[in-house]
């Protein structure tokens, strides 16, 4: 891992961020609040190679890996942008269609994520699992030449501006009684796929729906990988969502830190800038560190992935962990800063509140991964 990022990493940030803040958040709450998507960005990102920054250049992307990828994330989220997609499509599914697709799958779907072209989004989550995965009830059931889905999938993002899914099914039992678990890529507009908007009060582009998939018919070779070893394919993927989670946490943070400490210096009250006074520079100051302390764990888990250490899954958790907490605390922050402006629309805080409190929740709860934490990297025992 590098102890400063190298001159190419910077010149990407900067490139990104000159992107992100041309758009701003001006036009990601408008986008938002009126129903629309962030086409224009995510396009103009696209087009640039940003978005296939992780995906091998023989299929379009840049050649590089995660770390790359999360810095994208951050510089859009930094803009004001955090764009959730960027940790479904390129990050999940890139991810996993580039280590288990076959060549011709690789070549159908990798060149249109990494150009934007394609968004693809990622259906895991079920009302009766939760974080269980081996609870998973969609079945997947082979006839003939063709996958049939049948079952429910809840909470999946962006399905409404996605040509694809991807799906994790169960094609079988283990002996424990347990799903084994198999990874289809379903079209959006397949026979049988009913889609249902989930309201939620989150301003986001992004939507969230319940999938019904009712006798969804797919080709065979729609399968990613080996059938029956999806639980083992699709942690490949879940790392880098937890990073790229954690970059969008980090951004969000540095963006309301600026907007604060703008704020703070040119807000005067009997004649001080208000920033002047430790109770406001101290409580910002105390944000700024942990914003900073959250992205070095974010590049290191970055840095281990894609150096395919051991050690990336619990860096992993732990950035995502740390991003989530340090983001909320700074646009808290920040809006204590702006006092009653902090909750107006315009000074562009309190409705990043949905996004920001997201993280806490998803794509995992920090309580799993303080599960996590506890068994794997403490050796105590398991309480479920």
């Amino acid at each position: 891992m590098e102890i400063s990022e190298s001159q190419e990493r910077r010149d990407l940030r900067a490139a990104v961020a000159a992107i992100g803040k041309s758009y701003g958040h001006d036009y990601y709450l408008t986008k938002s609040l009126g129903g629309e998507k962030s086409t224009e960005l995510w396009q103009e990102v696209g087009k640039q190679g940003f978005l296939g920054v992780n995906i091998a250049e023989e299929y379009g992307g840049g050649g590089g890996g995660i770390y790359e990828l999360h810095a994208v994330g951050e510089e859009l989220a930094a803009a004001g942008c955090p764009l959730l997609m960027t940790v479904v499509s390129p990050a999940i599914c890139g991810t996993i269609i580039q280590a288990f697709g076959t060549d011709e799958q690789k070549r159908r779907w990798l060149p249109g994520i990494a150009s934007g072209e394609i968004i693809m989004s990622f259906a895991i989550t079920e009302p009766d699992a939760g974080s269980n995965s081996h609870n998973i009830a969609t079945t997947a059931k082979r006839d003939g030449a063709d996958w049939v889905l049948r079952g429910t999938k809840y909470y999946i993002s962006g399905v409404d501006e996605a040509q694809a899914i991807l799906v994790v099914t169960r094609t079988g039992t283990d002996e424990r009684g347990r799903g084994r678990l198999s990874l289809m890529v379903v079209p959006t507009d397949a026979a049988g796929l009913q889609k249902t908007l989930i309201p939620v009060q989150a301003v986001t582009p992004e939507k969230q729906f319940t999938l019904f998939f009712d006798d969804v018919r797919v080709p065979g070779d729609n399968l990613i990988g080996a059938r029956d070893e999806g639980l083992r394919q699709v942690f490949v993927g879940l790392n880098p969502e937890r990073i790229m989670g954690a970059a969008l946490g980090n951004g969000i943070g540095r963006y309301a830190l600026n907007k604060a400490c703008t704020y703070a210096r040119e807000r005067r009250v009997w004649d001080t800038p208000i920033g002047a006074h430790q109770g406001v520079a101290h409580p910002l100051a105390h944000a700024k560190i942990q914003v900073e302390l959250a992205r070095l764990m974010t590049q290191r888990a970055a840095a281990l992935h894609d150096a395919g250490e051991a050690g990336a899954g619990e860096a992993a958790n732990m950035a995502k962990y740390a991003a989530a907490e340090a983001g909320i605390l700074a646009l808290d922050q920040a809006i204590q800063t702006h006092g009653g402006n902090g909750l107006a629309t315009e000074y562009g805080l309190a409705t990043l509140w949905g996004p920001a409190r997201l993280m806490r929740t998803a794509p995992i709860s920090r309580e799993m991964i303080l599960n996590y934490v506890a068994q794997h990297s403490l050796a105590l025992p398991r309480s479920y």
